[in-house]
């Protein structure tokens, strides 16, 4: 980890910058002082993702060498969030992880020198299994897609069980107010974005709808969820997970930016998102009960949670899933700010920013659901 004498990087630079859709670099300096036996030549693949870092694949262009990894590095430009595409911080956590069963790609190395390809990057082991962007996940049988499901959400109580201090990670966040802090963040992201000019149009990105109201709403304590210190991922997702091959298990989680110590309320209502959430790439009706053979229920996902976690996150999910509603959009809120300035790394960054305002009417009605549902008892 840090810094090395870099000197060969012009090529990747310059490819990175110009978005070729491949561009060969020599990494015999870059790789060097980690490792003697990586001293060959890669192609770099364009970005994949559109909300997080770009990552980049590595592939080897020596015919003896066929082994390849995975580059990820801050998107390029000055970004509206500081905390947002922290790739230090994913690297750091995924190194933290390797010593435990839960299952995360080997990291190598970090770059926090921006001279080298324009921004911090680092490079981490490619993992070679499934990743479903569905999480209806077409293709596998009725057998196989339970199973998978089972597996991510056991692998998700397995990650909330690790002790932050036994790997490090104690100083990553406060055990209390997890909730409170997600709110103060999310609204000076959302404040930024919303301020955002396209470079264009000249339009403004403009505040999400019922945005101060559904702030006081989450800021009532009385109404908020107890606290629980665990790790959480942050956007633990089905796309956010490489699966085996052929078993249904999980062999690496990605996307580790918006990791920390925190209420695992927040993961678990990501995770089962699809069940009362519409997505970019999925609906809720394919998650009603019985419509995909496979497919468990979300009652289903609370049991193999609590059987391995210890926990029953059922009291809290009607509150989790508003504020995941509300978080979403405000992602989805920055997905268009950065294709207002013109830094998204997806060519599909603009229909998501579509679904901006949607999302964010979503939330408010779910806001109101909770809101209706404490009257009757008496809570507010």
């Amino acid at each position: 980890m840090g810094v090395w004498p870099f000197t060969k990087y012009t090529a990747c630079k310059q490819g990175l910058a110009n978005r070729k859709e491949y561009v060969v670099v020599s990494l015999v300096l870059l790789l060097g002082p980690w490792s003697p036996t990586l001293n060959w030549t890669f192609a770099i693949d364009l970005p994949a993702f559109i909300a997080g870092p770009p990552v980049f694949r590595m592939i080897p262009l020596t015919s003896l060498r066929t082994r390849q990894y995975v580059l990820r590095k801050k998107p390029p430009g000055k970004l509206l969030s500081k905390t947002a595409h922290k790739v230090e911080r994913e690297y750091k956590v995924i190194h933290a992880l390797e010593q435990t069963d839960v299952p995360v790609p080997k990291a190598y190395c970090l770059c926090v020198d921006s001279n080298v390809i324009g921004t911090p990057f680092y490079i981490m082991e490619f993992l070679d299994g499934r990743l479903f962007t569905d999480p209806a996940m077409p293709g596998v049988s009725a057998e196989e897609r339970n199973a998978l499901w089972k597996a991510a959400v056991q692998t998700l109580a397995k990650f909330h069980r690790v002790d932050p201090k036994s790997v490090g990670l104690e100083t990553f966040g406060k055990p209390s107010g997890y909730y409170d802090r997600q709110i103060s963040t999310f609204s000076t992201v959302s404040k930024a974005q919303a301020q955002a000019v396209d470079v264009e149009t000249k339009e403004p990105v403009g505040e999400l709808p019922h945005f101060m109201e559904t702030v006081r709403f989450f800021s009532n304590k009385s109404t908020q969820p107890k606290d629980r210190g665990t790790l959480v991922h942050g956007d633990y997702k089905i796309d956010n997970m490489i699966f085996h091959k052929t078993e249904p298990r999980v062999i690496g989680i990605l996307d580790w930016e918006m990791a920390t110590v925190g209420h695992p309320l927040s993961d678990f209502c990501n995770l089962t998102s699809p069940y009362y959430l519409d997505g970019t790439d999925h609906t809720t009706d394919q998650f009603q009960p019985d419509r995909i053979p496979g497919l468990p229920r979300r009652e289903d996902c609370v049991r193999w949670y609590r059987e391995v976690g210890g926990w029953d996150p059922t009291p809290d999910l009607p509150w989790g899933d508003a504020f995941f509603a509300w978080r979403l959009s405000i992602i989805l809120q920055g997905v268009k700010a950065r294709y207002a300035l013109r830094q998204a790394s997806s060519a599909q960054a603009h229909e998501h920013a579509k679904k901006t305002t949607p999302f964010a009417l979503a939330a408010w009605e779910r806001v109101k659901a909770v809101q209706n549902t404490m009257r009757q008892k008496g809570k507010l």
